[in-house]
């Protein structure tokens, strides 16, 4: 379609009438309500301090509550980014992952395809365990909660969600443990971006849920196994054959060649043969055979000469 961009397609967050573009458009049209509020309280502060006080700490108050009240406002604004751009924020839990477990000795394996199933965006091996991780961003009036052990959003159930992430957690588990050759525990967790959680984190389906930083720290705090350096590296490593990228699997490198030495053949295409120094061909016999016999018939001395 003309003018349409040829780096994001058909990512529904940028077109109009999508709650992306509504949300967008009603928060530019709220900034002169904000910056309005936001001037009243910082003349508020200026006038009752500078009273009460001094003009100098009146200026002070001010210009605090005034950054104060921006802090928050872009803090709400700023949670709802992923959302705002139709990501469901895989590049942010990378980040963030990188940043905090794998400097503790963690192995975090990135977009990697469970067969049979959909993609896993982040594995994380570590010595407390192993985690699958999943990634969902929400509007940010979005309610995140859960009730009798079951996960509500907006009221309502998320049946296809909880049972695609249990059932990909299981299948990962049950092939890395066939390659490891010991049973490991793979378990599912979801990194929320956007939305109000009622409080985090919380179990629900089986399933932690939870900010990403949050998550993080959950993650640290609760583990489901011990494993040393070495059985890290090699779960890690067992995914890694498992679990492919793009659908290609990982296969054994195959045996190196045998070191036992193969005798050349000679460049020409008939070989040559020696005969030995005693042997005497045919052709050799028959002339001197018959030199012998004209001499004894001729009475004479039979004269041999060597060609």
């Amino acid at each position: 379609m003309l003018g349409d961009s040829i780096y994001i397609r058909g990512r529904e967050a940028f077109t109009g009438g999508s709650p992306q573009a509504v949300y967008e458009e009603l928060w530019q049209r709220g900034r002169k309500g904000r910056l309005r509020t936001r001037a009243i309280l910082a003349i508020a502060a200026l006038v009752l301090c500078g009273m009460l006080v001094n003009p100098v700490f009146g200026v002070v108050a001010a210009v605090l509550l005034a950054s104060a009240d921006a802090l928050v406002h872009w803090r709400l604004y700023n949670a709802s980014r992923v959302w705002r751009r139709g990501l469901r924020g895989v590049e942010r839990m990378d980040r963030t992952l990188r940043l905090t477990l794998e400097r503790r000795g963690h192995r975090v394996l990135h977009g990697r395809l469970v067969p049979g199933h959909e993609t896993a965006d982040e594995l994380v091996v570590g010595p407390g365990g192993a985690w699958l991780v999943h990634n969902e961003a929400w509007a940010p009036d979005a309610e995140i909660s859960h009730h009798g052990g079951r996960l509500f959003i907006d009221g309502r159930t998320q049946s296809k969600l909880v049972n695609g992430l249990t059932a990909r957690a299981a299948a990962a588990e049950r092939l890395i443990s066939e390659r490891y050759g010991a049973p490991v525990t793979v378990t599912p967790v979801l990194a929320v971006h956007g939305g109000k959680l009622a409080r985090s984190p919380f179990t629900a389906d089986g399933i932690v849920f939870a900010p990403p930083l949050r998550l993080v720290r959950w993650m640290r705090r609760n583990a489901t196994a011990e494993h040393s350096a070495e059985e890290v590296e090699a779960i890690a490593r067992a995914a890694v054959h498992s679990l492919p990228i793009g659908g290609r699997i990982m296969t054994d490198a195959p045996p190196p060649p045998s070191r036992v030495s193969v005798a050349k053949k000679p460049p020409s295409e008939t070989p040559l043969t020696t005969a030995p120094a005693h042997a005497v061909t045919a052709e050799a016999v028959e002339p001197a055979s018959a030199e012998v016999a004209a001499g004894e018939a001729g009475g004479g001395d039979a004269v041999t000469t060597a060609v």
